[in-house]
């Protein structure tokens, strides 16, 4: 909840005679948007922490630096978008856009690293989510939260543990910490505050690409859970566990909303030097009941799955290079729309702004300055990844 104060001095004069009539203030308070969250069955966890006392960084908007290279990418309508990256001679960066990467504007310097999970560089970061245009968060090892659309953050009350994945959804913020052994657990949050509830535990957390390992659209959200779906349509408030198909030699790998009810599926087997067999599942009752669809190709592992559509999908792989499937049919067949022979790179913050605009980012950045040289190239395509353009910063 935000503050605004409003002072007003009245002051009359009359013609013969100075009267000094009256001075009042008063003040006003507004809810920041979101919606008021029940009281929860669950307790909060015990490793909510209170807020250190690093300084907030801030910063007034200036031009994009030239070489910048992109992280992680969050949209909050068709054309406006925060990007989280790294350029050389520079930090941590946050960019903003208004029409859709035509141009970009930096909003502040991050402190601490650009990482990734697991690189043990502390108090790294390596994603963003907005909620709304003013409201948004930077996350990571620590997570960061800014009211004004990025111009001023703090650090934010956080759950113990790498923040793998964060989705603002439904009044709730949903997390995905991770936890030995590969397992993680979903957490959440009101957008407004408070203390992190634990929702599930969670198996078998791949950590290609993180930062999507939440999928949303349409106020659904959904998790892959080892052999079943967790999904939920109210931030997780409450959770609906489904099975997933049961398929000789394969296990499940990637899940994505396509839309309110409908789910795709990815299936995971027969794996070989630099490849791996797939298949594609789909539901449309969030889970209830699946039918099996196609095949994107053999080429890499799985890294990412995203659809703007029941209909419309896209498959992100890498090993020895990185590679780009998407379907138009629902994933009974697929047609390789882009290929890196980058040493197998891979993808990050793979969606859709609408059923057939699509972006992502290629190598994602993951050191300060970029020291090690990945892409960072952030993509956008138009007809739901047939082809993509590359932005420039």
């Amino acid at each position: 909840m935000f503050i605004r104060r409003l002072q007003t001095l009245s002051l009359a004069v009359a013609c013969l005679a100075l009267i000094l009539l009256a001075a009042a203030c008063g003040s006003g308070r507004s809810a920041s948007g979101g919606q008021a969250s029940t009281t929860p069955a669950a307790t909060p966890t015990s490793a909510s922490l209170a807020p250190t006392t690093t300084g907030s960084p801030s910063a007034a908007p200036v031009a994009a630096p030239t070489h910048f290279k992109a992280a992680s990418i969050t949209f909050v309508s068709g054309d406006e978008a925060f990007c989280l990256g790294t350029a050389r001679g520079h930090g941590t960066l946050l960019l903003s856009t208004h029409d859709r990467g035509a141009s970009w504007t930096e909003l502040a310097v991050l402190p601490g690293p650009l990482g990734r999970p697991g690189s043990g560089a502390s108090s790294a970061v390596w994603g963003t989510r907005f909620a709304s245009a003013l409201q948004g968060f930077v996350f990571g090892d620590r997570l960061w939260e800014t009211p004004d659309g990025g111009l001023h953050w703090a650090p934010a009350p956080a759950p113990a543990g790498q923040i793998l994945s964060l989705a603002p959804i439904d009044g709730q913020l949903l997390g995905l910490v991770a936890k030995s052994s590969g397992s993680a657990v979903l957490v959440r949050r009101p957008l407004a505050g408070g203390p992190w509830y634990n929702v599930a535990t969670v198996k078998s957390v791949g950590l290609l690409d993180p930062t999507d390992l939440i999928s949303t659209q349409s106020g659904t959200a959904a998790v892959l859970d080892g052999s079943s779906v967790l999904v939920t349509t109210n931030g997780g408030l409450s959770i609906t566990s489904r099975p997933t198909p049961s398929v000789a030699g394969f296990t499940p790998g990637l899940v994505a909303v396509t839309s309110a009810h409908s789910l795709a599926l990815l299936l995971v087997g027969q794996g070989a030097a630099g490849s791996s067999g797939k298949l594609v599942y789909t539901s449309s009752d969030a889970g209830a009941h699946w039918t099996k669809a196609g095949a994107p190709s053999n080429e890499g592992d799985p890294v990412t799955l995203a659809g703007g559509s029941p209909t419309n999908l896209i498959f992100g792989a890498a090993s020895g290079a990185s590679w780009l499937e998407r379907s138009a049919n629902g994933g009974h067949s697929w047609t390789t729309g882009l290929t890196y022979g980058d040493g197998g790179l891979g993808w990050a913050d793979l969606g859709f702004t609408n059923a057939s605009a699509a972006v992502v980012v290629h190598g994602p950045a993951d050191s300060v300055g970029n020291s090690d040289g990945r892409p960072g190239q952030l993509l956008l395509s138009s007809n739901g990844g047939a082809t993509w353009n590359s932005v420039t910063f």
